[in-house]
């Protein structure tokens, strides 16, 4: 596969066009635009020039949604990029936090990192929060404890604290929620619920109700309580490649089974968009927004029909 502009520290996942566009609410064509008459993005080719989005471009397209959104028009958003690109640095705010956070891990500090957590989310709305701050830092953990700057002690109290501290506000949350059931959980093989309770958070803050089931469950085990609880779709996360059968057999009986859309999210999503796509489930991106977005537009054409 020949590459042009390769970048540095590229992520081994490639994307081809219409999985970028699933996983960011771009359209391909948009895209495409956005490379010939703006310059905006420049994406990997293959041999027969075929574009290849990395998780890089993912980041920027989203990037520039943002942008978007604050009324930038598109025209002025290369410029806007310019500007930016010689302060790459996280805003001095949440870069705080972040390290704020990471000291307190590195010294079982439990204390300050529910002050620091506490801080952010007394000033900010929890979606802002876990976009900025939690999914920043457990990419930075994660890059940490993989080059062996971190123990596994530290990796095994931050993942209780979270998980605690997760639970409770899910808890709470639930409590409140009065909006369409959701019935979630982490795919077969999938040990790992931190993405899940962070996407279940920041859902039920627009509104949603969601039963959460929690890590490694079996699909087989889904459409029953999805019947009973009348819920409207089931969200299924995950950061691993779960086995072949899950995402093929497994997967394409509870669409069929169900009744109901379901959906993928987390890392998952991203390794595996096409083979979720022709078991009948709706691959989720990386961008919450856009998560919802879809939720409701789905949602509201399923109750109208």
């Amino acid at each position: 596969m020949s590459t042009k502009k390769p970048l540095k520290n590229e992520p081994s996942e490639l994307f081809p066009i219409r999985a970028a566009s699933t996983l960011t609410g771009v359209n391909a064509i948009t895209l495409r635009a956005w490379e010939r008459r703006y310059g905006l993005i420049q994406p990997l080719r293959t041999d027969k020039g075929h574009r290849l989005y990395n998780q890089q471009h993912i980041d920027l397209i989203n990037h520039i949604i943002e942008l978007l959104d604050k009324g930038i028009s598109i025209g002025q958003v290369k410029e806007y990029l310019a500007q930016q690109q010689p302060h790459s640095k996280p805003d001095d705010i949440w870069h705080n936090y972040q390290q704020r956070m990471i000291n307190a891990i590195v010294r079982f500090d439990d204390r300050a990192l529910e002050h620091t957590y506490n801080d952010a989310l007394a000033l900010h709305p929890i979606d802002l929060v876990t976009q900025k701050l939690i999914l920043p830092l457990l990419q930075s953990l994660g890059e940490r404890w993989a080059n062996q700057q971190g123990s596994v002690a530290e990796e095994h109290f931050f993942g209780c604290y979270l998980r605690n501290k997760l639970g409770a506000r899910f808890h709470h949350e639930s409590s409140r929620a009065q909006g369409p059931l959701l019935l979630a959980a982490c795919l077969p093989g999938e040990h790992h619920e931190i993405g899940l309770l962070l996407a279940s958070l920041t859902i039920m803050a627009h509104g949603y109700r969601i039963i959460l089931l929690g890590a490694d469950t079996p699909l087989a085990e889904l459409s029953a309580p999805a019947k009973q609880t009348q819920a409207e779709a089931i969200l299924l996360s995950g950061s691993i490649s779960p086995q072949q059968e899950v995402v093929t057999e497994q997967l394409a009986k509870l669409v069929y089974d169900c009744g109901v859309p379901v959906y993928v999210g987390g890392k998952t999503a991203l390794l595996h968009h096409d083979e979720i796509q022709h078991a009948g489930a709706i691959p989720l991106g990386s961008n919450l927004r856009h998560a919802l977005s879809q939720l409701d537009s789905d949602l509201k054409q399923t109750r109208a029909s």
